[in-house]
């Protein structure tokens, strides 16, 4: 960063407030620091109380660079804005990118939040505006999540918006990390799951249609993930298709560990991973593909038996097995996998390796069925997009697999149909398969 850019962000400007009644900050006066950092509630309710602050005194001047004018609703004590103008931004700082999360109030998102925010996710120069979707139930929790990140002073995190409508909260975002979604409850089958949820992503698809970036990038991670990413997708059909993805990272990265322990060698020794298919116990964990030091796994690791039984159960059966030992699903791990798929769409690719996501299938090299969200091995040259890796090799085995999570999907697809405006809806699931994080 340039001096200039440096003094600019560094500027701060000490002004006292006084502050309302419905602040949750102490209503005596005090002196507050203020950056280019906007903390506001979006409209919870049409009538929605604003928390607001003033400058005490019309005689105190606005020093150079902070907007005199009260803005309508402001979030703590950020209710000045210091604002680059643009003729005073240089080189080393980028436009702001608007990222939104849905289930902000979440583990996930308050391991996720802090990493978006500290610029480990889109690069220590990139300025970020958090725009987080709660619900009415969580919004106090919403709150507390904006005064933590409020008071951690991250220089990139420009502005904060919390709300609970997904038109409001997903205006011009570029990012949308759709966390947010319900758990499976003791007796609740999965086709129940597919629809309580499934309602969910048809609301926040066609908000996304509405109102955010023609080009936004989307990450589905509340499950089940591929079906709602093609949920979503589907109620969204003026955002390319090829901009959803479902969250299969997790997996991949649990894969390239139980292989790094087998190999005896370090994880960073593992390439050309890949996760086929859904995000449930069906996922084909990929060793035929796989590298360590640039070998084929089956030849770094002669135990075929291992790798087709062991190996395959311990990377779908993973999650499940952390809840038994740690009373809770995975949080932090989900929060970096999250973090490591945005990174691989964002930064380019090794040079030979590739990447899982889930994606969607039509135009597919491998002969899967189209019209589905499917995890397959991608490439990016680090601009946001991808394409998919057509020098990979199949077998009997692998193929088998491959089959069985793509029966699921598909039969995944008709159980929703009524949400995805193909008709009416038809549950013939062919076993009712458990999510990786499910007991």
């Amino acid at each position: 960063m340039t001096n200039s850019a440096s003094m600019a962000v560094a500027d701060l400007a000490i002004t006292r407030h006084s502050h309302t009644t419905t602040n949750y900050l102490s209503s005596s006066p005090s002196l507050s620091y203020h950056r280019r950092l906007t903390f506001r509630h979006l409209p919870r309710t049409t009538t929605t109380t604003a928390i607001r602050c003033s400058v005490t005194s019309d005689k105190i001047q606005a020093p150079v660079g902070i907007d005199p004018n009260q803005k309508a609703e402001c979030y703590g004590v950020f209710c000045l804005t210091y604002d680059l103008k643009a003729e005073e931004e240089t080189k080393s700082w980028k436009k702001m990118i608007n990222v939104a999360v849905s289930g902000a109030a979440g583990m996930i998102s308050n391991h996720l939040l802090f990493k978006l925010a500290s610029g480990e996710v889109f690069g220590p120069d990139q300025p970020i505006a958090l725009k987080l979707l709660g619900s009415e139930r969580s919004f106090g929790a919403l709150e507390g999540v904006a005064m933590e990140l409020e008071d951690s002073l991250f220089p990139l995190l420009r502005e904060v918006s919390i709300g609970i409508d997904p038109y409001e909260v997903f205006q011009d975002i570029e990012w949308a990390l759709l966390i947010g979604a319900k758990p499976r409850g003791p007796g609740m089958e999965r086709a129940d799951l597919l629809d309580i949820n499934g309602q969910i992503f048809a609301e926040q698809g066609k908000a996304l249609n509405a109102v955010a970036s023609r080009n936004v990038k989307v990450m589905v991670v509340g499950n089940p993930c591929n079906t709602n990413a093609l949920i979503c997708m589907k109620n969204a059909p003026n955002i390319p298709a090829k901009n959803f993805h479902a969250l299969t990272r997790l997996d991949e990265n649990r894969a390239k560990c139980q292989l790094a322990l087998k190999a005896g060698v370090f994880y960073d020794k593992v390439s050309n991973v890949t996760i086929w298919g859904n995000h449930s116990t069906t996922q084909v964990p990929d060793f035929l593909n796989a590298k360590i030091h640039g070998i084929p796994v089956p030849e770094v690791i002669r135990d075929r038996k291992w790798l087709e039984e062991d190996f395959t159960q311990i990377v779908q059966t993973r999650g499940g097995v952390l809840i038994k030992k740690w009373g809770r699903s995975s949080a932090a791990s989900t929060a970096v996998s999250i973090v490591d798929a945005i990174r691989s769409l964002v930064t380019p690719t090794p040079e030979g390796d590739w990447f899982s996501t889930g994606v969607y299938t039509n135009g597919n090299p491998y002969g899967i069925a189209e019209d589905i969200v499917f995890s397959m091995p991608c490439r990016s040259k680090g601009d946001g997009d991808y394409e998919l890796v057509k020098d990979v090799i199949f077998d009997d085995y692998l193929r088998k697999k491959i089959k069985k999570s793509e029966d699921e999907l598909l039969a995944e697809k008709k159980c929703v149909a009524h949400l995805t405006g193909e008709g009416i809806a038809v549950c013939d699931l062919p076993e009712d398969t458990m999510l990786p994080g499910e007991m």
